[in-house]
């Protein structure tokens, strides 16, 4: 799935939702990251059965270092939709990969 996921952003084959979009420019996420965070990433969650449609979870970094992730739709669409973007929070993750028990 994340090769398919990295043609598409190759290919400028994405979009990002209202919500993406709000949040990348409150949070100071540029496109570029973004972009090179899924070149550098890996699926870390699968939301197979998401109720607005399949979707996943991406880690990556940016060629500057910045852990992201982002929640995409699956490669099956046209475009990928880009439906969040953050820096995750160290105290919620083990690696940036793994959710911390709570």
């Amino acid at each position: 799935m994340m090769e398919e996921i990295r043609r598409k952003v190759q290919r400028q084959e994405y979009e990002y939702s209202l919500h993406a979009a709000n949040q990348s420019i409150l949070r100071h996420i540029a496109r570029r990251e973004v972009e090179e965070a899924f070149e550098s990433g890996m699926v870390i969650e699968d939301y197979a059965s998401d109720k607005y449609g399949p979707s996943c979870l991406v880690f990556g970094y940016t060629k500057g270092g910045r852990a992201l992730h982002v929640q995409c739709t699956h490669p099956v669409r046209f475009r990928i939709k880009i439906i969040t973007v953050y820096e995750p929070d160290p105290a919620e993750w083990i690696g940036f990969m793994k959710r911390r028990p709570q």
